[in-house]
């Protein structure tokens, strides 16, 4: 038996802040910025680009490709964005508004290896696994979106982010967001798909079923694909953000201030040079910024500095009025143990009290490196025990002192009405246990790990959605092969 249920997805209020940069701090971090950006300046990898800065007004260093921006370039730039963006999806019901009031979990992404869900073993990943993660993450109503869980490593990779489309395409019908399109050719590629999925270009256009974002280079570099291709997407009419991820100690400053500065510079640039190019698209303030492991030179992911780079980061892109979409979740444990929940649980928190749109993302393991379907299902698990955390209303109600009064002192309220109607809202987990200890230990001592792997083979072996009608796979399919057969050197 299989099933195709197109549940609700389940968003995060953001009822609450809590900033960790004083007002001062904030200014100073925003002044700092833009000292960078006006006597350091970034450098850019496309000729076009930076002529087409130049005639803006920006004055560009043609020799050393340097380009330096005035803050009243970049706040005339900034102030350019759309403060709402909306990620349309092909599903009704599955649209996601980022309005500064919703906060939504995505898959994270373009891991290089995956652990086999059925043999738990770690290995190279493929296409197929794009599309088995992705629709997992289907059937979750906690994940609102989905990056590229993992690379699509089988096929050539001129036209790996074209295949990686074309997985999830097939497996969801959430909002995709690309996060593997770094050239204009691949970015052509992706629009053209994503237009046949829409219906035309222009349906794409009234409603983008898919985004994208492009990475700086840390520190203060832009390469030219990744700006080109960013032209092509906001051209579509395909919100662009920008997403930096530096690592202090190793691509950014020591401390988690200096690489704040820096960070925040490198994302106020790739928003100028777009706005500049494209005035008015869609985008948005992304960081998935954290600090080097002092014992091996890698990235930590996961300590108390990535807690503070992403509220903070979220509190800047707020300062902006940009939707923030920050990176929460991606553990530097290598399975889904007790440190893969501990690291979550206060991403997660930090991310949500600091009013991230866009929480990037579940499923990750050993920092980003490692996809793990169960571990997608324990942070939809975390997502969902965050969300009642902070939507759960207080509720006592004109009726609460006849409620306490009618069990009265040493009474009970187990037998009231109000508590049969009230218990329903009370947060109930799917993974965690809570059984009797003779129970648990009759069961086999089972935790959430076990659940989660259960939950994950259930969803997988039941859930089949259809997402891509025959005639359409078929054209997206001769897409693909013409840009293989053209090395993926097509225009489209």
């Amino acid at each position: 038996m299989t099933m195709s249920v197109r549940s609700e997805i389940q968003p995060l209020p953001l009822k609450h802040r809590l900033d960790v940069l004083s007002g001062a701090e904030l200014e100073e971090v925003d002044e700092r910025s833009l000292q960078v950006l006006q006597r350091i300046g970034v450098e850019v990898g496309s000729r076009s680009i930076l002529e087409r800065l130049a005639e803006a007004g920006a004055s560009v260093d043609r020799e050393e490709r340097r380009v330096r921006f005035t803050a009243e370039f970049v706040e005339a730039a900034v102030a350019r964005a759309p403060r709402r963006v909306v990620l349309a999806a092909r599903w009704p019901g599955c649209d996601l508004v980022l309005d500064g009031e919703h906060g939504y979990l995505a898959l994270d992404g373009c891991a290089a290896e995956v652990i086999d869900p059925e043999t738990g073993a770690r290995r190279p990943s493929r296409k197929a696994d794009v599309a088995m993660v992705t629709r997992l993450a289907d059937a979750l109503p906690e994940i609102g979106f989905v990056w590229q869980p993992a690379a699509a490593r089988d096929v050539l990779p001129a036209v790996q982010p074209l295949h990686e489309l074309h997985a999830q395409l097939g497996n969801t019908g959430k909002h995709i967001q690309m996060m593997t399109a770094v050239t204009a050719t691949a970015a052509r590629g992706v629009v053209e798909i994503a237009s046949l999925a829409a219906g035309g270009s222009a349906a794409l256009r009234a409603r983008p079923i898919v985004s994208t974002f492009q990475c700086s280079t840390s520190p203060l570099v832009y390469e030219g694909g990744a700006l080109e291709a960013a032209a092509v997407f906001a051209e579509a009419g395909l919100p662009c953000g920008f997403v930096v991820m530096p690592i202090a100690c190793a691509t950014g400053p020591a401390t988690w201030g200096g690489t704040l500065v820096q960070s925040n510079a490198e994302v106020l640039a790739g928003i100028v040079i777009l706005e500049t190019l494209v005035p008015g698209a869609a985008t948005f303030y992304g960081s998935c910024a954290t600090v080097m492991d002092l014992r091996t030179g890698a990235a930590a992911c996961g300590g108390p500095e990535d807690l503070l780079l992403q509220m903070a980061s979220a509190q800047l892109a707020r300062h902006y009025d940009l939707p923030a979409s920050i990176g929460s979740f991606a553990t530097g444990a290598k399975s889904p143990d007790w440190q893969a929940g501990l690291e979550n649980g206060l991403s997660g928190l930090a991310s949500v009290f600091a009013g991230a749109d866009m929480l990037c993302g579940a499923g990750l393991l050993y920092g980003a490196r490692i996809c793990s379907p169960e571990q997608v299902v324990l942070d939809a698990e975390i997502f969902a025990l965050l969300r009642h955390l902070v939507g759960a209303p207080a509720e006592a109600g004109d009726d609460v002192l006849d409620v306490i009064g009618a069990a009265g002192p040493g009474g009970e309220f187990l037998s009231q009405g109000h508590t049969l109607a009230a218990m329903r809202r009370l947060w109930i987990p799917r993974l965690f246990d809570r059984a009797e200890w003779s129970e648990w230990e009759a069961a086999g001592r089972p935790g959430p790990r076990e659940a989660a792997r259960e939950r994950m083979r259930e969803i997988l072996e039941r859930h089949r959605p259809e997402c891509l009608e025959p005639e359409l796979d078929a054209e997206i399919g001769r897409v693909l092969e013409r840009y293989e057969r053209e090395g993926g050197e097509s225009g489209g």
